[in-house]
């Protein structure tokens, strides 16, 4: 079922594959996850995506201080990111862009 972006939902409320997809964000902070498979709208960890980590020199590189919370109302960028998960339904993820733990870009592969 698929939420409006304004809707206010809790980590909690989601499903293990998707709090362990948030979990992932919020310890990378700044990098990629990459070649994410998704079924029927649900993240799946077998195989493993690949994650990448940028490092900025002088900056803030550990995991988000929203990380050590169990529960938490989720940001519009989460919201909209799992809207689009619903909408695909069975896709290979090639990348998504990860900045201070929020989605900021989502590329999905197709076949044409």
């Amino acid at each position: 079922m698929e939420r409006p972006v304004n809707d206010p939902i809790n980590k909690a409320s989601l499903s293990s594959g998707r709090r362990r997809l948030i979990e992932m964000m919020q310890q990378l902070n700044f990098g990629r996850i990459e070649d994410l498979e998704i079924r029927s709208g649900e993240p799946l960890f077998n195989p493993a995506p690949r994650v990448v980590q940028d490092i900025k020199i002088g900056g803030e590189n550990g995991p988000r201080p929203e990380s050590l919370f169990p529960d938490f109302l989720l940001k519009n960028q989460i919201i909209e990111l799992l809207g689009h998960f619903d909408r695909l339904g069975d896709a290979t993820i090639a990348y998504i862009d990860v900045k201070h733990g929020l989605p900021f870009k989502l590329v999905v592969e197709q076949s044409v």
